[in-house]
């Protein structure tokens, strides 16, 4: 299944529509348009394996471009549309890509990118003075399919806890450009996803997830209503609207929608949800519960990563059972291991790893791809969890957020699960900061609901919460308030940026 079969068969259908504009794509259009780019591409030398650049919005756009690097056998490299031209040039570099496709609003950090990098060899599609946008580029070409099609596969960079980021770069796809991938599967037989989905996109597509389960979605013939940016209220007027089947979400969208009054809640129909899926972050238990209360059995959860080393996953009932987690293996087997590296028994707590999972490396970066494998080619995320005698995976927290104080370790994940229960909190934080004594302490950053003050007395009355909960040695020492937290677009919570501020503000740096 593909778009050009869909463009085939049922030209008129919407591969996209723009939440905010009420657009359409048809999938005659797309793929008339992605045979085009394939062209373009074709003309300018790119060959299988080559890698392709783009700094695109939610827009038509991505998915053109997407589909014609697609059928090229290229590497698609999106980038995030906040990169700084450094970063944009630093990713230029280190993939080397042959070609930037830049959107109008992103011209002008693509071009200072192109300066700093200095390359006479990068071909530069935008919208700034002296440079021909990829629509006009691609207008005169055919749109038939080119002569050589080979499948491709998008090669990403994660954003990473230190340095620059990585990208991560799996194996060509062998297959016809058609084929079925693990992903289709995975949409097919858990979530009913096909010809029929009507599929709510609610994050950046640059992102991993958000533009690959798009994809899957026009693999299988159905409509991708793109929402330019989350907000709450309008994804619930998005489903009644277009009677969404199919969505993906992560948590903080499920706080903010769960957050909205009850009038407001109540006013949508919802009746049309099939699957509503969810990853990228830990979901905390009471939020969930109020997810499937409201929802119903249809909220579905699954753990991977951009390297997609593999995948667990359970429906809702399953998680009813099984409060807190992520489910089981549906890619790969999973792995727990102690401090030699040995599996250790159900109920214990050490690394995870994914055994037998598809292959990926870090691009350029043999070091971190060594150190992201064990002597047996089992790979990990960083993550550290235990399984239970059912094989279902329970997450305790990323390895690299973890808190030493006073030798004793302090899983972050689980204090702000509990702080975002708290009816006067909108968001929150945890991490350590540098300590003399302890080498860590637990400071708590706290984004209070609007009206309420962040003062020294709110602090010691969610000292008093987290110490009923969780006990003493798991309660922050420090609370601090902010106006705002640092997160991406698809919700997905910047920690390393605090632990770098409060680094600097401990070594006296400005």
């Amino acid at each position: 299944m593909h778009p050009l079969i869909h463009a085939s068969t049922c030209p008129d259908t919407p591969a996209c529509i723009l939440a905010d504009s009420n657009a359409v794509m048809t999938y005659a259009e797309l793929d008339a348009r992605a045979n085009q780019g394939a062209h373009l591409f074709r003309t300018l030398g790119l060959a299988r394996g080559d890698t392709l650049a783009v700094v695109l919005g939610n827009d038509f756009d991505i998915f053109i471009v997407a589909w014609a690097a697609q059928r090229c056998g290229l590497y698609l490299t999106a980038v995030s549309t906040k990169t700084s031209a450094a970063d944009l040039a630093y990713v230029l570099d280190n993939s080397g890509a042959k070609v930037l496709i830049a959107g109008a609003a992103y011209s002008e950090v693509a071009e200072q990118a192109s300066a700093e990098l200095g390359s006479t060899t990068l071909r530069v599609f935008s919208h700034a003075p002296g440079r021909t946008p990829f629509a006009e580029a691609c207008s005169d070409l055919p749109t038939t399919l080119i002569s050589d099609p080979s499948a491709g596969i998008d090669m990403l960079y994660s954003s990473g806890m230190t340095g620059r980021p990585k990208g991560v770069k799996p194996q060509l796809p062998t297959g016809p450009i058609e084929a079925m991938t693990p992903l289709m599967n995975m949409g097919q037989t858990l979530y009913g996803m096909g010809s029929d989905s009507q599929y709510l996109s609610t994050s950046p597509l640059y992102h991993a997830a958000p533009l690959r389960w798009a994809m899957v979605i026009q693999r299988f013939g159905g409509t991708v209503v793109i929402m330019n940016r989350f907000d709450a209220e309008q994804s619930l007027a998005l489903i009644e609207q277009h009677r969404i089947s199919h969505a993906t979400f992560v948590p903080t969208h499920f706080v903010r929608m769960l957050k909205l009054a009850d009038e407001v809640r109540s006013r949508y129909d919802f009746a049309s949800l099939r699957a509503v899926v969810h990853a990228a972050a830990p979901c905390p238990i009471p939020v969930k519960q109020a997810m499937i209360a409201w929802w119903g059995p249809i909220v579905h959860e699954y753990y991977s990563g951009t390297e997609t080393c593999g995948i667990t996953a359970l429906d809702a009932n399953e998680w009813l059972r099984k409060p807190g987690s992520v489910g089981r293996a549906v890619l790969g087997k999973v792995k727990i291991l102690g401090p030699d590296g040995e599996e250790v028994p159900s109920g214990t707590q050490g690394d995870v790893y994914f055994a037998d999972g598809p292959k990926f490396e870090y691009h350029n970066d043999p070091e971190k791809t060594r150190s992201a494998h064990n002597d047996r080619g089992w790979a990990t995320l960083n993550d550290i969890g235990w399984v239970d005698e059912e094989g279902y995976l329970y997450l305790t927290d990323r390895k690299s957020f973890m808190i030493i104080s006073g030798g004793v370790n302090i899983y972050p994940q689980e204090i702000e699960n509990l702080l975002i229960t708290h009816p006067d909190i909108e968001d929150a934080a945890v991490i350590g900061a540098p300590d003399e004594e302890m080498g860590e302490r637990v400071v708590a950053i706290v984004q209070p609901r609007r009206g309420v003050v962040g003062d020294t007395a709110f602090g010691e009355r969610l000292r008093g919460f987290v110490r009923a909960q969780l006990g003493g040695v798991k309660c922050p020492q420090q609370f601090d308030f902010r106006a705002e937290l640092p997160r991406e677009p698809t919700g997905k919570l910047m920690k390393r940026l605090l632990k770098a501020e409060y680094e600097a503000a401990c070594a006296g740096q400005p």
